[in-house]
């Protein structure tokens, strides 16, 4: 091991286990809320089972308006928000509040998209069979978009890592914040050509497992 890394090596475990949970959160936040607006996006759709034209134009424009925002700004827009429900707006605690909104964002239009992508005759042979709202998703929607599903939170894992790497900027730490404060900063070039090689790793690691798992449950 090189021995900048020696030098550094309790600093880099805790930027790496910053970065993990700061991710970690994005990706509870995307599976727990992101799916369910995605889902939400789709059925409120023009001619879809729950058509609310009303609900989509609402979701539509708030997905939208998040995912326009740059990331930089967002974090510094959401302070004060930040501030109130975390009680601070520094910290890697602080920085799961923005990251987990455009989590949320991010996943439930790639979710809308898989969505999208259903044949209509499968939507057909569900209402035409008198499933429910709740049977259409779970034992339709879902299976046969499973893979896609697989595929877009891969993708929203990949970006998430990108985005923490921004949250130096409210103390978030991470990867990307000890690349800059001790590597670019201090003029340690190698260290942080070795903390961007961890995160290539990082992004390889996550895409091949995705990849990976999209295949083995895609049985079409």
């Amino acid at each position: 091991m090189p021995e900048i890394l020696v030098q550094y090596e309790a600093e880099i475990w805790m930027s790496i286990g910053e970065t993990f949970i700061m991710v970690g959160a994005s990706i509870v936040a995307a599976i727990l809320l992101g799916l369910p607006v995605g889902t939400l996006l789709f059925l409120c759709r023009k001619g879809q089972v729950i058509e609310n034209r009303l609900v989509f134009t609402v979701l539509n424009l708030l997905v939208n308006i998040i995912r326009s925002f740059p990331f930089l700004l967002l974090v510094v827009f959401l302070i004060p928000f930040t501030r109130l429900i975390i009680g601070t707006a520094i910290g890697t605690t602080a920085a799961i509040v923005p990251l987990s909104i455009i989590a949320i964002a991010h996943y439930s239009r790639l979710v809308e998209q898989s969505l999208l992508d259903v044949p209509k005759g499968v939507m057909e042979a569900a209402i035409s069979m008198g499933a429910s709202v709740k049977e259409i998703i779970f034992k339709f929607l879902y299976v046969e978009t499973r893979s896609g599903l697989v595929l877009g939170l891969t993708t929203s894992i990949i970006s998430f890592i990108s985005y923490s790497t921004i949250m130096g900027v409210v103390g978030g730490g991470g990867i990307g914040d000890f690349a800059i404060r001790y590597g670019y900063q201090q003029f340690k070039t190698d260290l942080m050509i070795y903390m961007i090689i961890i995160m290539i790793i990082l992004v390889q690691l996550i895409q091949f497992i995705g990849t990976t798992v999209a295949r083995k449950i895609d049985k079409r």
